[in-house]
């Protein structure tokens, strides 16, 4: 047992401490959202943040959301086995399905503007099997992806702290749950954009650390050394020349293609990034996802291609926690390779940075299921099938339920799984195999007219038993066993998610042939309703039928508007999938190219620059954007203080509206009702 380098008071601290300070910090901003934006807390706020989010928001959520705790501890761990290709089969591997999903996110934003998940969308259109099809699916998402955070920051916090890991697994949500329940999906907004910042800042001090200022390592020539010699020590099986400098790598390819199959399922079937779809402001739905793809790549990329290959350079070093051994397997698919990592680097301090990066990440995305889960629930089980008259007062109680269900729930699942041996890395291998066969379905039902309901219903349900039986088939005959190291190899995991993701492209064609191809008018999605006290942000009745052509002629525009950013969609995000996945990658795999000293310097300055980029992207360029919104709250708060009272604010006062068109797209009756989230 490796002596944890902080003491369990550091653990408490941070994982209460901390979350109990994010807690407080959005009840106060909550309390002046409210007073000096107007801003009422009803059902439609709670799940949807008034759907007026802008960009630099919406691509800070996405890189926070996205950044789970596998984000972290996986990347560094394919790192740690393969080398500098590890690094970026990850970052590439789960880019594409980000960039990919801004052309639903307009799709969702043109078709149902008054959706809350995208389950509602699959109601409207198939009806009642389907939904029950797909509800399975996005909650099975929405689980695998809440205990991957939940297992793989408790094992970290136990390993930094030495706290049990059965506390850290029941308080590491305490903190999420308490302001989640205050601001609702708003306030995983504003607490991504801090999570965020912060985030990116830590990560950056391991960077410059490590290729510039640590006594240990301190350039890009001295790591290069090392690993060359790590290579000569302990060649890597598969890799080009056994190298740990090169893209050629077997299994590191095999997991590439893993992860592009698993993730394609929790960007297409978490309801978390339907969420932000939703909330996004139309004009900014398209922009805020690319900025945040293109932005979250650099996490990965960096925080593998620094701390993986920290600690192979490392790890013959006293400094290395478990010298003068190397990690064992259990120890890397549990996620320790950052830590261990991060304490050679910096000691104490390298794990209390650790520590404050995983809580982040854990936090963060947390946040972001439980409001996707409580949606689900509320919207799609209670309002549809228990309640269909359900006032908006009782939809902000049952959210507020489910995101205390919901949380004890997944801490005593992960409970379970930590007596049963299932770790973290498990759990990332397998999620496509469970949830893959659902992805094309859903992506058919925005953008095809054709997909008939039984197409559609049957799917995902035959995908998921070819993909379970290609998965333990495999097994079976590599290893001859169906325990958890066989089931978690990388050749069984590779049958079950590349049958998962493929085997639609073949049922969807056989069921339209058998049951015929549909001629959906997308009507239907259109009749989604929003809660019943979205009415009371309408405080201008006098205004209402001056505006209605005004509203109808707006909804024109903005549908046009919407078409088009579709169509640029397509093209840009299909022309990057094809960058990171072939023109990037595939040439340096196919030459099996070692990199030079030189080569390698340039590889770590392209991360660390991308990541600044990413800094400015999604860390200062929401106050950027936000503002006129941030002075004016300032000044009304000083006022205040002063005692002269907030000022009284206008309703017919347009509030940071682009357009009238913006504003009525919105749902709005009137342009002078709009409230613009920023920050």
């Amino acid at each position: 047992m490796i002596a944890p380098a902080l003491g369990q008071g550091a653990g408490y601290g941070v994982v209460l401490g901390l979350g109990m300070s994010f807690a407080l910090g959005m009840i106060l901003v909550t309390f002046i959202l409210k007073r000096y934006n107007s801003e009422l807390q009803t059902s439609e706020m709670f799940s949807t943040a008034g759907r007026t989010v802008k960009s630099g928001l919406v691509g800070s959520a996405v890189v926070s959301s996205w950044t789970w705790a596998a984000t972290l501890l996986q990347s560094t761990a394919v790192c740690y086995r393969y080398g500098v290709s590890g690094p970026f089969w990850y970052a590439s591997g789960a880019t594409v399905q980000v960039l990919l999903f801004a052309t639903l996110a307009i799709e969702l934003k043109r078709r149902a503007p008054n959706a809350h998940t995208f389950l509602e969308i699959i109601r409207a259109r198939y009806g009642t099997l389907a939904h029950i099809v797909f509800l399975v699916f996005g909650l099975a998402t929405n689980i695998l992806v809440s205990l991957m955070l939940i297992i793989g920051g408790s094992a970290t916090v136990n390993a930094l702290t030495g706290i049990n890991t059965i506390a850290a697994i029941y308080l590491l949500p305490l903190g999420v749950v308490t302001y989640t329940l205050v601001g609702g999906l708003k306030a995983t907004f504003l607490t991504d954009w801090v999570h965020t910042f912060i985030l990116l800042v830590v990560l950056i001090i391991f960077a410059l650390t490590t290729y510039a200022s640590s006594s240990l390592l301190g350039s890009p020539s001295a790591v290069y050394d090392l690993l060359v010699q790590a290579a000569a020590d302990h060649p890597v099986d598969g890799n080009a020349q056994g190298s740990y400098l090169t893209m050629r790598s077997k299994q590191g390819a095999i997991f590439f293609v893993i992860n592009i199959a698993g993730n394609f399922a929790t960007i297409f079937n978490d309801n978390g990034y339907w969420n932000k779809a939703i909330a996004a402001s139309p004009a900014h739905a398209l922009p805020g996802y690319i900025l945040g793809g293109l932005s979250w790549f650099a996490i990965p990329f960096l925080a593998a291609t620094t701390l993986g290959l920290a600690a192979l350079a490392l790890e013959s070093n006293p400094v290395f926690p478990t010298f003068p051994n190397r990690m064992s397997p259990e120890d890397v698919s549990a996620g320790l390779v950052l830590p261990y990592a991060a304490v050679a680097l910096l000691g104490k301090g390298g794990a209390a940075a650790t520590l404050l990066l995983v809580f982040m990440a854990v936090t963060s995305a947390t946040s972001s299921e439980l409001i996707a889960v409580s949606s689900i629930f509320t919207y799609d089980i209670y309002r549809t099938y228990v309640n269909p008259a359900a006032s908006g007062r009782r939809l902000v109680w049952m959210s507020h339920c489910m995101v205390v269900g919901y949380a004890v729930f997944i801490a005593s699942f992960s409970v379970g799984l930590w007596y049963a041996g299932i770790s973290m890395g498990y759990l990332y291998l397998m999620m496509g195999v469970i949830v893959s066969s659902a992805v094309l379905p859903v992506t058919l039902t925005l953008t095809w007219s054709g997909q008939n309901k039984w197409a559609a219903s049957l799917t995902p349900v035959v995908g998921l038993a070819l993909a379970v039986v290609a998965w333990l088939v495999t097994a079976k005959k590599q290893c001859g066993s169906l325990d958890v190291d066989c089931t978690g190899s990388n050749e069984p995991m590779l049958a079950g998610n590349v049958v998962a993701l493929l085997s639609p492209l073949v049922l969807i064609p056989l069921f339209t042939l058998i049951f015929g191809m549909d001629k959906y008018d997308w009507q239907s999605m259109l009749t989604i309703r929003r809660g019943d006290d979205d009415e009371a942000a309408i405080l201008d009745p006098e205004n209402a039928t001056s505006t209605t052509a005004a509203v109808i002629e707006a909804s024109k525009e903005e549908q046009a508007r919407l078409i088009k950013a579709g169509r640029i969609s397509k093209i840009v995000t299909t022309f990057m999938a094809v960058s990171f996945l072939v023109l990037w990658p595939m040439p340096m795999y196919g030459s099996g190219y070692i990199f030079s000293k030189r080569f390698f310097t340039g590889w770590i300055t392209v991360g660390i620059m991308w990541i600044f980029i990413s800094l400015l992207t999604v860390g200062v360029f929401p106050i950027f954007e936000g503002r006129a919104t941030l002075v004016r709250t300032f000044k009304s708060i000083v006022r205040d203080a002063s005692g002269k009272g907030p000022g009284v604010r206008q309703q017919s006062t347009v509030v940071e509206a682009e357009s009238v068109e913006d504003t009525t797209a919105q749902g709005y009756h009137t342009p002078t009702e709009k409230k613009e989230l920023t920050v």
